[in-house]
């Protein structure tokens, strides 16, 4: 699975911010539900469009930008 094929970047949609399926649910939503705790079991049961696919297409996100963002910081370090 890779992450680009799920989440996508609009402009004009949520301020440009990374977005699941060309949904207005972000990355950064999805994120922050896991952080407060819920569970993927929950996530899913209060968002139903969204799948467990989904879910990982987002953390895998989230580790791909924090991979490249050492690597830049560490670059000019």
């Amino acid at each position: 699975m890779s992450y680009r094929n799920i989440i996508t970047i609009e402009p004009g949609k949520r301020g440009g911010k990374p977005c699941i399926r060309r949904m207005r649910i972000t990355v950064y939503d999805v994120l922050g539900w896991l952080a407060a705790g819920m569970s993927h079991a929950e996530i899913l049961d209060d968002f139903p469009e969204l799948t467990e696919e989904d879910i990982r297409a987002c953390l895998e996100f989230a580790a791909d930008r924090e991979r490249y963002t050492i690597a830049v910081v560490g670059k000019y370090a």
